[in-house]
């Protein structure tokens, strides 16, 4: 049951019963949004996020009625330093959670075999120049970054599409909070993201963003200073689409 439904600046924001709950209607939107630039444009250019705080929506994704032969995917973020055959590469994730369930009409992977991390930035941009994207779907992390840029590497304004990043300890250890990982020495170091700019040109977004763990990171997205410090406060100053929370992880920004 949707418990708060209300706006945030530019931002519509959701508060559903659970997790289930908020990650269905983050679904269903999703499914909405897709069918109606198919029936607008013809096909759907969509940038996932790999996360499990996705599961849900992406559930509710594979088993939709989406004509997913019109549908160019992206992913928003992957890791530098890690074997290509890790399970929690970002590809791979997205592969096990959808990609390999539904016929897509393309999917563009960040990662390349053979090929430097600085390389594969510069092809991904070229790509995502080429086939500007039309949705994005987002999480935020603990540290309250959207994709991987971290406060110390945020810059709303960056001229860069995609571009290599250091993580922060904050972001590293929740890949280890969320089971991807099993101590922080494994993590990678270094990933490559699309950043804040380039999110900024996307010009739809559904954001999903479950758990008691996220409640500090929503409470300052949504109630702070719009600010790098805090990356998806950037999410207020926009018009085109949605957050989706649940009871745990908006008991901090509103009196439920």
């Amino acid at each position: 049951m949707e418990v708060i439904k209300k706006k945030v600046g530019e931002l519509e924001v959701s508060v559903w019963s659970n997790r289930l709950e908020s990650g269905a209607a983050a679904g269903r939107d999703t499914a909405d949004r897709i069918k109606k630039l198919i029936e607008e444009k013809g096909e759907a250019r969509v940038v996932f996020a790999a996360a499990p705080s996705q599961n849900e929506s992406l559930e509710y994704l594979k088993n939709s009625d989406v004509d997913w032969t019109k549908v160019r995917a992206f992913h928003l973020d992957e890791y530098v330093d890690l074997r290509a055959d890790h399970p929690a590469r970002f590809g791979t994730f997205l592969r096990r959670a959808l990609f390999d369930h539904v016929s897509f009409k393309q999917i563009h992977f960040l990662y390349q075999e053979g090929l430097e991390a600085e390389e594969m930035v510069k092809q991904y941009s070229a790509l995502l120049a080429q086939y500007p994207p039309d949705l994005m779907l987002l999480g935020v992390g603990e540290n309250g970054h959207l994709a991987f840029n971290d406060p110390a590497v945020a810059d709303f304004d960056d001229p860069e599409v995609v571009k290599v990043v250091e993580l922060d300890e904050i972001c590293r250890m929740q890949q280890v909070n969320d089971g991807c990982f099993g101590s922080l020495d494994e993590v990678p170091m270094r990933a490559m993201t699309i950043t804040l700019g380039g999110l900024k040109r996307i010009p739809q977004h559904v954001t999903v963003v479950p758990g008691i763990r996220k409640a500090d990171a929503v409470k300052a997205m949504l109630t702070g200073p719009i600010t790098a410090e805090c990356p998806a406060s950037m999410l207020r100053t926009s018009s085109g689409g949605k957050l989706y929370l649940d009871r745990d992880s908006a008991s901090l920004a509103f009196d439920l």
